[in-house]
């Protein structure tokens, strides 16, 4: 079994494959690993986001976030065991009921996936059925606010929102209502805990388990309908591995960018660039990600505290999150810049536009071109505009409320998406296998049919945990 990319999925794979013994797991990963000095300080964290210019662990991507006027932006993905997961801000709220009803998938119902939301987590706050008590991340809320969060929640209430107790306590029979609620966390006292740390290092000393660090994967070789190895190059040159499992890993972007290398994805596009076509699938064509509006506010910050503590939901699908820092601070640490401000920020989370991934060359090192179009759908832009006035008018009697800015959550997902025979969109069958493709499933937030209406990182987590079912069993 060879596992590409040590990220949030892939962690969790490597854990839960590699507790059979017969099964020799091989898992790839291009960044550092947990040994490399300069990685502990930067993930562990999590009262920082690191990725800022110094950061070792990170890949960057260009973007267009929207085209009427264009509008460019960078975006950042995990390159370091542990992946996106132990760079992000620790938000680990679960899609809802309804997001899985909407993907009318078999094996992905509520009911399906519950039990995997359970095994991924200890939740300290809330002992019942709905949240797991043994589970390797530990998760929980901030109890009391101070500073521009409790200014948040205190605006939030006075407008009439409800207090939510519990962001992931949403049941198909008990949806949640709109209101304001704490961000359930995988911080644990600053740390951040995430999957790299939580399942995969606990497992590495398993005689079967290997993880080569600092190894990039090209492509995957396919001969006669079947994966059968990949391509690498690693500190000690270039080198194949082969197997006869393998599972891409490597986030939204890496695994499209990988299939689409190898001969997977629109037919058109890889034979322009010679690339044999050995499955001909819309690998990119309908990406989507949470667009994300952000309004500076004149509360002072708080420091010392994890990024985003609370959140408020609303009836229209909109999320306003009241971020406890400026971005300079929460990257690198700064604190004397009066212009780096708190911020809100206002995101669609069931967005109607898609973007798409496109590969621009048959050369590995070359990034593939990301489009969000984010203004391509008239609804989502007035939605965001109603969101970004709400905001606005719950917190301007208290502060100064500056200009309103473009931005995106980085959350790109459904690059690969699974999907019924009879979809046309779909790359992957409802167990993460590539169509047309013997031995080889995509398993990371790549596979999502339609976005969760919450942050996906718990989502892809459990994804990973659930996916080994179906790779242990074909």
């Amino acid at each position: 079994m060879l596992i590409v990319g040590a990220g949030s999925a892939g962690s969790v794979l490597a854990e839960r494959l590699s507790a059979d013994p017969n099964c020799h797991v091989i898992v790839v990963e291009s960044g550092p690993g947990p040994t490399d000095p300069r990685v502990l300080a930067q993930i562990s964290n999590g009262l920082r986001l690191p990725i800022g210019d110094a950061s070792s662990v990170v890949r960057r991507y260009p973007t267009v976030l929207t085209e009427h006027p264009r509008r460019d932006a960078q975006i950042m993905r995990g390159a370091v065991v542990g992946g996106s997961g132990a760079i992000n801000g620790g938000y680990f709220g679960r899609g809802l009921p309804a997001d899985f009803a909407r993907w009318g998938l078999p094996g992905w119902s509520w009911q399906d996936v519950l039990p995997h939301f359970r095994a991924i987590e200890t939740d300290v706050d809330f002992d019942n059925a709905l949240h797991g008590s043994a589970g390797p991340i530990r998760v929980q809320r901030v109890s009391q606010f101070d500073g521009c969060t409790a200014s948040f929640v205190n605006a939030a209430g006075q407008a009439g929102y409800r207090w939510i107790a519990d962001l992931n306590g949403a049941t198909p029979d008990e949806p949640l209502a709109p209101g304001v609620a704490a961000v359930p966390l995988n911080i644990d006292r600053g740390t951040r805990v995430g999957p790299g740390g939580a399942f995969l290092q606990p497992a590495m000393n398993r005689g079967n388990l290997t993880v080569l660090a600092n190894t990039s994967v090209r492509r995957v070789r396919i001969a006669d309908g079947r994966a059968a190895g990949v391509d690498c190059v690693g500190p000690d040159g270039a080198t194949t591995l082969v197997a006869d499992r393998i599972v891409l890993s490597a986030g939204a972007i890496g695994s499209a960018h990988l299939l689409m290398l190898s001969g997977v994805g629109p037919q058109e596009a890889l034979r322009r660039l010679d690339i044999p076509v050995h499955a001909d699938l819309p690998v990119g064509a309908a990406t989507v990600d949470h667009p994300e509006l952000v309004l500076p506010v004149g509360w002072a910050p708080t420091h010392g505290l994890p990024p985003l503590e609370a959140v408020l939901t609303t009836e229209n699908g909109i999320e306003i999150r009241a971020y406890t820092t400026g971005f300079g601070a929460m990257i690198n640490g700064r604190l004397d810049d009066p212009a780096d401000r708190p911020h809100l920020g206002v995101a669609l989370m069931q967005p109607t536009a898609r973007g798409r991934i496109s590969l621009v060359s048959a050369d590995p090192d070359v990034s593939p071109a990301i489009e969000h179009r984010y203004d391509s759908e008239a609804g989502d832009v007035a939605a965001l505009r109603a969101g970004a006035e709400l905001a606005r008018e719950l917190v301007s009697p208290t502060t100064e409320v500056g200009a309103t800015t473009w931005s995106t959550s980085q959350h790109l997902s459904g690059t690969a998406p699974m999907g019924l025979d009879v979809d046309p969109m779909a790359v992957l069958d409802p167990q993460c296998r590539v169509r047309g493709i013997a031995g080889l499933w995509v398993v990371d937030g790549s596979v999502l049919p339609a976005i969760t209406s919450r942050g996906p990182h718990a989502s892809i987590v459990m994804i990973g945990h659930r996916a080994a079912d179906f790779i242990t069993a074909a």
